[in-house]
């Protein structure tokens, strides 16, 4: 049932979540405490509130003693599930140790560390991060909004010290992200009440572009393949820059060329050109894609190839001068180059 109207649902619940920021600086540490821990009726739990008032008014309208004293024996058994419900998770520390770059559209993982100083053990809880919705139908998002939570979250069924938890968050676009409110809750032991708890990390993750496959990856293939040591066919085949010489004694058979033998032309060996010492420069300018976003997209895609194939190159951006563009190979140097295009104004 709507209680609000539509026009003021969204403000009023931008207004409630300023006031949850405004109790929990942003930090990369946080110990859950009376400051930043809500409580309230968990959904079954309100059934058991309608049946404390169900009973108290039966008592008092029909004068009956037992049904009044089942109603205070249900009132202490939901302050005791109160207090312990909230002394549960109170106390518990939470700390932000590494976040993952990711590309754009998909998912950033965080590692956290999470520590109980209690002596008894802490029981179901669960951990997830508030995922944000793109899509414009607000129906079909709450619908989905229970099975995405269940798929993003961790629940630690039993913590006593420390313990490390990898939480997963959905990227969109490029660029910097910020970390959504890290929510833990927990409904133990009776589930009556729900406590939970929202933590904002101070850190920022980056998000590189989805790389884009083009034709201009193949001309640069080719041009490596020109400056390779001649004395061989080459042709591009199933497997990317093969050659054939002739078949010598002792090769492997199983790199021998059966299609030539099938044809009469003879034994020929496949030989995979090695392009090492052969550099590439990524330009900016050189991309085919008309849209910013596009072109760095293609040269994310050109520096993840690049990286597989071990090439020595250089990636230049926009205003970047030729000579100060620093050189590298590997996927160490691709990560690199993934993070400026990350960083890319």
């Amino acid at each position: 049932m709507r209680l609000l109207p539509k026009a003021l649902t969204a403000p009023a619940m931008s207004a409630l979540s300023r006031w949850f920021a405004s109790r929990a600086p942003k930090s990369d540490t946080a110990t859950l405490n009376l400051r930043n821990i809500y409580i309230f009726f968990s959904r079954e739990g309100m059934l058991f509130a309608v049946l404390l008032v169900i009973t108290f008014i039966a008592g008092i309208n029909y004068g009956n003693n037992l049904v009044l004293g089942l109603c205070f024996y249900l009132v202490s058994v939901w302050l005791i599930s109160f207090h312990v419900t909230f002394a549960h998770i109170s106390g518990l520390k939470v700390a932000l140790l590494e976040v993952t770059m990711a590309e754009a559209g998909s998912q950033a993982w965080v590692t956290l560390q999470i520590h109980s100083d209690s002596r008894q053990p802490r029981r179901q809880l669960l951990f997830n991060f508030e995922q944000t919705h793109k899509n414009s139908d607000k129906r079909a998002d709450k619908r989905n909004k229970n099975s995405e939570a269940d798929q993003h979250s961790v629940l630690v069924t039993q913590l006593q010290g420390e313990q490390i938890i990898r939480l997963p968050v959905q990227t969109h676009h490029r660029g910097q992200l910020e970390l959504p409110r890290l929510i833990i809750k927990t409904v133990y032991p009776l589930g009556i009440m729900r406590a939970w708890s929202y933590v904002y990390f101070a850190r920022t993750a980056w998000v590189s572009p989805k790389p884009e496959v083009f034709d201009w990856q193949t001309h640069y293939s080719v041009a490596s393949l020109e400056d390779l040591p001649t004395g061989g066919q080459y042709r591009q085949g199933q497997d990317d820059f093969e050659r054939l010489d002739d078949y010598r004694e002792g090769e492997s058979l199983a790199r021998v060329s059966w299609g030539h033998v099938a044809r009469g032309q003879g034994m020929f060996t496949k030989h995979f050109a090695d392009p090492v010492g052969h550099e590439q420069t990524l330009d900016y300018l050189d991309m085919p894609a008309a849209h910013h976003e596009h072109k760095l997209s293609q040269m994310a895609y050109g520096a993840m190839t690049l990286g597989q194939l071990g090439v020595p190159f250089k990636m230049r951006l926009p205003n970047d001068a030729l000579a100060a563009v620093p050189m590298g190979e590997g996927d160490g140097f691709a990560q690199t180059c993934l993070l400026r295009l990350a960083k890319a104004p």
